[in-house]
């Protein structure tokens, strides 16, 4: 393939913005690796010297809107796409004026003007944010392609293979770019890898596979212009193993012994990809030497520049960081629920979808078996009989490559709604939730969206065992970034899954088992969005306060009756939405009743509870007769048997004996 591309004639405009680029790379590089040892750029860095053909050549090929998603060794990436060396450096410094406001740092340097989805400090996570990204530009038709960069240690993994396989089975225009460098942090790849070349992987997908040699910048220029050609008529995903070798250890912090024989480093070192590229360029006289002196001495310049740029720079300041997690919710007011029709909690979230999908094009719905079938529970029915299967997709079983899809498309501009078929299985996906969507903003400074729905059931009662049985809110409320929200109601189901549909930050949506099996309540016809981080009063009373979760308020309403023939008024509050958490109603009710009791399926230890008990001793201790009381799950896995699942699963029994004995009634 090597002598072929060589003597292919490439235009010479083409061959000397490939290497400016390899050489503003590479001047950036070793401005970055003396700026660390001289302790202007702290943590860490990654350098991409030696790598610089496969960035540069990749990038000629694209255009602005096109999409690139990087890794930890990502500076070259961003550069070869456009990104401002200003804003770069003041990045790596960490300051104000970087391209993340200092919150990034090296790892996680993007600019979505540029379209380029970021680099990333977890490995593999490139993949599915780009076939987020290619879904995007697929279903908008707007021709965009996106390139996912990779290190060899990523084909490892299993986020790999799914993608490569979503990326097949959607015929996405995604081209992905394995930057074989042929070393982990340490280890060789022929160490951990069962072949001998990456790229036959690809032969599993239907797909076609190449390795080039990555120090050529021709030979990747031709293999990629053809991939991105062949993205861009429609016909799918190509990988591309690119041959390479950094210069560096795994990064400037690495403090280890380099592994790497020195006569196979030398080898390398000779084929350094400018010089192999210079050798062309005076072979073909595409330049002088006073042609080369020249972008010398300019990208030189833009360096200092960029050196003097972020030295002056502010450092950040605290309320830019609390600023940069959440994007402000959007206003929504509540209307009176004065309907006489009633719909099932499963029905109201399918009419939800149903109408939002209707009201924006940009909203589809992805998850295993949601098409034809409408899903296990029904929640889906219909929309694929009405949307189609561009906007209801049925995805394969690959939680983590699908939920990640979905970050990449809303980070494109989409809003997905991503249904995990058992919120069990979130745990599959959690690298996708808590260091991808939950911090994306965050890692950019405050200025991306990510406006993604990932909703589910969750919870007992319907005897599915352990490992498909758990109540995980809290899992989701400790993290920064996620909103989370359980209602209790049809109606609230409806009207809140349209707030998290229209939102701009990852919702977390949860839905009780328990609650698909409920009775048919008042739902309103017209499209309506109930504003997230509101409580609502469920039942007014002044001596005790129930705060329940889920599917854990219908039955401490059903005990709030039976207490009231023991002269106890009770007053039921539901937070339907777990963060933002509406701390002033909370408050406000136990002032008023001075008990509170708290109720949710999920076990105690550790559970949700935990938070509400500290946020009201902390703000309402004054006013408690009695020690907050926590009612839940015990430490236990969920049983199958349905008399054990039942003893686990807070009861109204249960609700009005813990009642009963906080208030000293017999």
């Amino acid at each position: 393939m090597s002598d072929k591309a060589t003597n292919i004639k490439i235009d010479s405009n083409t061959i000397k913005d490939i290497y400016t680029n390899m050489l503003r790379i590479r001047f950036f590089e070793e401005a970055a690796i003396n700026l660390f040892e001289n302790g202007e750029i702290k943590g860490t860095a990654h350098s991409y010297m030696g790598e610089e053909a496969i960035a540069a050549s990749v990038c000629q090929v694209l255009n602005d809107q096109d999409f690139i998603a990087s890794y930890h060794r990502g500076h070259g990436h961003c550069i070869a796409k456009g990104a401002s060396l200003d804003n770069m450096m003041a990045e790596l410094m960490g300051k104000e004026t970087g391209y993340c406001q200092g919150l990034g740092g090296s790892m996680h340097i993007a600019d979505m003007n540029l379209n380029i989805v970021g680099a990333n400090g977890i490995v593999g996570a490139a993949m599915p944010l780009s076939t987020g990204a290619a879904l995007a530009s697929k279903l908008r038709k707007s021709g965009q392609v996106a390139v996912a960069f990779f290190g060899d240690g990523a084909s490892n993994q299993g986020i790999f293979h799914e993608s490569m396989n979503l990326a097949a089975i959607w015929d996405l225009p995604l081209v992905f770019v394995c930057e074989n460098n042929q070393y982990a942090l340490s280890t060789p790849y022929k160490n951990t890898t069962a072949i001998s070349q990456i790229s036959a992987r690809s032969s599993s997908y239907g797909i076609p596979g190449v390795t080039v040699d990555g120090n050529n910048a021709i030979e990747v220029y031709l293999v990629v212009r053809d991939a991105i050609d062949r993205a861009r008529a429609g016909e799918g995903p190509t990988l591309i193993e690119a041959m390479t070798y950094r210069w560096g250890q795994h990064s400037m912090r690495a403090n280890l012994r380099d592994p790497r024989p020195e006569l196979e480093f030398n080898e390398w070192k000779k084929r350094d990809p400018l010089k192999l590229l210079e050798e062309k360029i005076y072979s073909e006289k595409i330049f002088t030497k006073k042609d080369f002196d020249e972008l010398n001495n300019s990208i030189t310049k833009e360096i200092n520049t960029a050196i003097d740029f972020g030295r002056q720079s502010k450092e950040p300041v605290f309320e830019t960081m609390l600023s940069s997690v959440y994007s402000p919710h959007k206003y929504a007011k509540e209307p009176p629920n004065n309907t006489d029709r009633k719909l099932s909690y499963t029905d109201a979230l399918n009419e939800a979808m149903m109408q939002e999908m209707e009201n924006d094009p940009d909203v589809f719905l992805m998850g295993e078996d949601v098409g034809e079938t409408g899903g296990i529970f029904q929640v889906s029915k219909g929309l694929y009989d009405h949307f189609g299967p561009e906007r209801v997709r049925d995805t394969p079983i690959s939680e983590a490559t699908f939920t990640g899809c979905g970050v990449g498309a809303a980070i494109a501009g989409m809003r997905p709604i991503v249904e995990i078929q058992i919120f069990d299985f979130i745990a599959l996906t959690m690298d996708m939730l808590v260091n991808q969507a939950a911090k994306f903003r965050f890692m950019l400074g405050g200025k991306p969206t990510v406006p993604l729905v990932v909703r589910g059931p969750q919870g007992g009662g319907v005897r599915l065992a352990a490992q498909h049985s758990q109540s995980l809110e809290a899992w989701f409320v400790h993290v920064p970034g996620l909103v989370v929200v359980a209602p209790s109601t049809p109606y609230d189901a409806k009207g809140l899954l349209v707030s998290a549909i229209r939102d701009d930050n990852p919702v977390i949506f949860l839905e009780q088992k328990l609650l698909y099996l409920g009775q048919p309540e008042p739902v309103p016809e017209d499209l309506y969005a109930i504003p997230l981080g509101v409580a609502d009063i469920k039942r007014e009373g002044e001596d005790i306060t129930i705060l329940a979760i889920s599917s854990m308020v219908p039955r401490s309403l059903a005990a709030a009756k039976v207490l009231s023939r023991y002269g106890i008024s009770v007053e039921v509050i539901d937070p339907r939405t777990l963060h933002p958490l509406d701390k002033d109603t909370i408050i406000k009710s136990v002032k008023k009743t001075n008990h509170l009791l708290i109720v949710h399926e999920a076990c105690t230890q550790g559970g949700y509870g935990a938070e509400i008990s500290a946020i009201v001793m902390e703000l309402a201790f004054d006013y408690l007769d009695a020690p907050v009381v926590r009612l839940g799950a015990p430490h236990t896995p969920m049983p199958y048997n349905d008399d054990l699942e039942r003893s686990v699963i807070p009861s109204h029994e249960r609700i009005v004996e813990e009642v009963k004995k906080l208030m000293d009634v017999n």
